[in-house]
């Protein structure tokens, strides 16, 4: 059984990246399913579809073949919670990443959650 989708959503997309994979499969979570929507609005993937056997994940790359994604980092884990203010959401690489916040108004941004002076779970970073 596993116990945190979105670590194994992160690693399944880290490791299809350094293989230089154009597609990866992961499990379905709803979770899940939102943290792609993000991550395909901020141009970090090109697109995503679900099924009820897996999320396909189709990864974007530069024209040089380098991918667009250089990290993931999970920020909260089932063991460590963490939780940010509305003034103190981090920051990622300057603002060339993106934070996901999971708020009382649904997942977002980081930014947007600045934006709407909420603060919330901190779930990963992205740059």
């Amino acid at each position: 059984m596993m116990t945190d989708p979105i670590s194994d959503l992160l690693a399944r997309i880290r490791n299809a990246l350094m293989m230089k994979h154009e597609d990866v499969k992961i499990r379905p979570s709803r979770m899940g399913e939102r943290v792609l929507g993000i991550m395909k609005q901020r141009g970090f993937i090109e697109d995503y579809s679900s099924d009820d056997k897996a999320l396909n994940v189709r990864l974007k790359y530069d024209a040089a073949g380098m991918p667009v994604i250089e990290g993931l980092r999970r920020v909260s884990k089932p063991g460590l919670r963490v939780y940010s203010g509305k003034a103190e959401i981090p920051s990622v690489q300057g603002g060339l990443g993106v934070a996901i916040v999971s708020t009382s108004r649904g997942l977002m941004t980081g930014s947007d959650a600045k934006k709407q002076g909420i603060g919330g779970e901190v779930i990963c970073s992205i740059w």
